[in-house]
């Protein structure tokens, strides 16, 4: 299900570094935390994380602007980056990832493609952001592509730092 290797570098590369990690996320629906869940010593560098589906709840734990959430049904690049850079402040992390975006299409809404934002913060500022599109299924397998799409980002991030 999700790429322990990968996974692990990211953890032994955090560890090597004494830095830490922290997750937001809506479109993922707590993958990522999962993910994460799994690595070796995922305690001493993974702070933990949180999944938040709706305007009130990202605006009340990730403080993100609530007008503009309410023009995009909480899904663009701005929502992302403002995941990302307030959940290092929640947890008290080094990094922050977030993802939001749609893993089924909402045709009452326009939303016929599958896609996500995600952002990639480091101490509150953004190092790391754009879209990922899906060509998979609908749901977990579409999911499944965004947690691995994001853990690749972040890779790269810590192999060329």
């Amino acid at each position: 299900m999700f790429d322990k290797k990968l996974i692990d570098f990211i953890g032994k590369a955090l560890l090597n570094r004494n830095e830490s990690l922290a997750v937001a996320e809506s479109v993922t629906g707590g993958l990522l935390q999962a993910a994460f869940s799994i690595a070796e010593n995922a305690s001493q560098f993974f702070q933990g994380g949180i999944t938040a589906y709706n305007v009130g709840q990202k605006y009340r734990h990730l403080l993100v602007d609530p007008l503009h959430a309410l023009s995009c049904d909480s899904v663009s690049l701005k929502i992302a980056e403002d995941m990302s850079k307030h959940v290092c402040c929640m947890f008290t992390s080094t990094f922050g990832l977030a993802s939001t975006g749609y893993a089924s299409v909402v045709p009452e809404k326009n939303i016929n493609k599958l896609f996500t934002y995600y952002a990639i913060a480091k101490e509150s500022k953004i190092i790391d952001s754009g879209l990922i599109h899906s060509n998979e299924d609908e749901g977990l397998n579409t999911q499944l592509l965004y947690v691995d799409k994001v853990l690749q980002k972040l890779k790269l991030i810590l192999k060329n730092a």
